[in-house]
């Protein structure tokens, strides 16, 4: 009998085209002889909908067409067995139909960073990739810095600044140019896709970063920004027991950092450098963008990178396959940890496949690696037995009252 997985995309985040593109790649890599999918489109507002069309990009460039011949759903747990259950119910209308696993294919705030994942949980529902944990440290920059710096593996230094300071801009300014120096780099904490960051070279262009960052995000992390700059990418799959790493790839990009347009508007895989194996049209993702696979590296080099990119995601408590940026400085020859996608775009296909993983093989694997997880959890104890409701005694009369 074949599992039946709910692929999951879209959700309430700035990153809902990316995820809904990702999402049905991967509904399109499944091995459907081992696996039955159930595309699950999640709104901006994160309702769920279920439906023949939902696994078809091209019904996606009209979303209230689709939607109103399509079935929002709910997710329940009934008698141990998730279901997705028609919502409003009706008498007469479709039945709820059982799952044996989510597989959250999501990118950014409110889906990516635990909160999902948290849902899924509650509701007792299994499900691929990062536990609530790791989706929510590795999702904020700064506390993934944290840890990671606690780990032993290099990062830059930062500075996290609120809405708060936002309200005192020239004490802010005043104390990153004191504390960071220019050039410096603006990311909103919680972020992916590059979305709401800037470079900074000066008082005003550090003002305009602010401003679009503060748009995005209520915290934001102020690092400096390194001159000269290769960036380097490799994705792990794994959990946090065992896990392996793929090829490198060096992203191209158009101005000074990678940027959103870089990754999924101007990138094309059939350019010179292009990835192999990856699809070559606009609207593929993450597999459109321009870069070099593999990355022109060293041996040595390379080795480097793969092993700090394991030793980063078992730190981080990463499940499945997540994606590892990091830099270099090219003055210095010094890598550092830029950060970590726990679900990345495209989910990273496009690094596996030169390893000998084709897609198919990753999802599955990805599959099992949630299935160990739940058969890991089911063997542990969260319950535990007393009679310390038989004794209570608040007290008072009715209501605790006195």
């Amino acid at each position: 009998m074949k599992t039946r997985v709910a692929m999951m995309f879209g959700g309430k985040t700035v990153e809902h085209e990316v995820s809904v593109i990702s999402g049905i790649q991967a509904i399109m890599a499944v091995d459907t002889d081992k696996y039955e999918v159930i595309p699950v489109y999640l709104t901006k507002d994160n309702d769920m909908y279920t439906g023949s069309d939902i696994g078809d990009i091209s019904a996606y460039k009209d979303i209230p067409a689709l939607l109103k011949r399509s079935q929002r759903v709910i997710l329940v747990n009934e008698g141990g067995k998730a279901q997705l259950v028609p919502y409003p119910p009706k008498m007469f209308g479709p039945k709820p139909v059982q799952i044996d696993i989510a597989f959250p294919v999501v990118h950014g705030t409110n889906v990516e960073d635990g909160a999902l994942q948290g849902y899924l949980k509650t509701a007792g529902v299994p499900f691929v990739g990062p536990d609530v944990t790791s989706s929510a440290i590795s999702m904020d920059k700064f506390i993934t810095k944290a840890v990671l710096k606690e780990a032993g593996v290099p990062v830059l230094d930062a500075e996290v600044y609120t809405l708060a300071d936002y309200a005192k801009m020239d004490e802010l300014i005043d104390d990153a140019e004191k504390v960071v120096g220019y050039p410096l780099i603006v990311k909103p904490v919680n972020l992916g896709s590059s979305v709401g960051i800037g470079v900074a070279k000066n008082r005003e262009e550090f003002i305009q970063a602010l401003d679009d960052a503060f748009m995005y995000a209520t915290r934001v992390l102020v690092e400096h920004a390194i001159t000269k700059l290769r960036e380097i990418n490799c994705s792990v799959l794994g959990d946090e027991n065992e896990a392996e790493a793929s090829e490198c790839e060096e992203p191209l990009t158009s101005g000074e950092i990678l940027s959103y347009e870089d990754k999924y508007v101007n990138g094309g895989g059939g350019k010179k450098g292009g990835s192999k194996g990856g699809s070559g049209s606009k609207g593929a993702g993450m597999a459109n963008l321009s870069r070099k696979i593999p990355a022109d590296l060293s041996p040595e080099k390379r080795e480097e990178i793969r092993e700090m990119a394991v030793k980063a995601f078992r730190a981080l408590g990463c499940n499945g396959v997540s994606r590892i940026d990091f830099m270099i400085d090219e003055e210095t020859g010094k890598l550092y940890f830029n950060e970590i996608n726990p679900i990345p775009g495209s989910l990273s296909f496009y690094l596996w496949e030169p390893v000998g993983v084709p897609y198919s093989e990753l999802l599955d694997r990805m599959i099992q690696l949630a299935l160990k997880r739940m058969r890991t959890e089911e063997a542990l104890t969260f319950t535990f037995d007393t009679n310390i409701l038989a004794n209570a005694n608040l007290g008072g009369g009715k209501g605790g009252k006195s």
